[in-house]
């Protein structure tokens, strides 16, 4: 077996891809003119989220490929979950892969390099990813927002309109509770006019119900 993995170090990890980009972000959809938020809520919207490639088609697009090589660290991962090695022990395990890998002639450097390059794969889509979403979110929040403005300007509206009816109730009950007075003072006056049409001290301090039965007795 080659030593020279033994000095494989996983700095590299965290090095530069050659000077490589790392994938950039998908471009964002183009979005239609912006509609009132009463006609976003009637409609729903396309999801912008949760469709993600395949590990494959990440590994095939990242900046950095893989390695070609016959025998991957994906092929390893098989390998360890065999169930011809089901049941052993680790070691037992790991002496059955390096022998089974150097009578593959695979260099132990090169599946390394290959997990390596796999692993910054998986990291820089991740990275995109969550880009992605964060970039989504404060779309959502900002859209969020101006529909709660709306909400409030709609709000503030009605309720003014509600208060200007409870204003106008109140009004009205005003109106009626003066002309309640009113009506009392005019039934005031007609009863005691209608005193005097009676036998005096007849119905002395009686409402004008009382006054016209004493008026209706008198007359018989």
């Amino acid at each position: 077996m080659p030593k020279s993995w033994f000095r494989f170090s996983m700095q590299e990890e965290l090095a530069p891809s050659n000077g490589a980009s790392r994938e950039a972000p998908a471009a964002p959809k183009a979005t239609p003119e912006p509609e009132p938020p009463a006609v976003r809520a009637a409609k729903p919207e396309r999801p912008e989220m949760g469709s993600y490639q395949k590990f494959e088609q990440i590994y095939q697009n990242a900046a950095v490929k893989p390695p070609r090589i016959a025998y991957g660290i994906l092929k390893i991962a098989e390998m360890v979950n065999s169930p011809h090695l089901s049941g052993m022990s680790p070691e037992a395990k790991r002496c059955s892969l390096l022998m089974a890998l150097e009578a593959a002639d695979a260099e132990i450097e090169d599946l390394l390099q290959d997990a390596v390059v796999r692993q910054r794969a998986l990291n820089d889509y991740e990275e995109a990813q969550q880009k992605n979403l964060e970039d989504f979110e404060n779309r959502k929040a900002e859209e969020n927002r101006q529909i709660q403005s709306e909400l409030d300007r709609l709000t503030s509206q009605y309720l003014g309109r509600i208060q200007a009816n409870l204003d106008e109730v109140a009004r009205a009950q005003d109106l009626f509770r003066a002309w309640q007075r009113e009506k009392q003072q005019e039934s005031h006056r007609i009863t005691e006019a209608a005193t005097f049409c009676v036998p005096q001290g007849s119905a002395n301090g009686a409402g004008l119900t009382a006054v016209l039965e004493r008026a209706t007795l008198v007359k018989r």
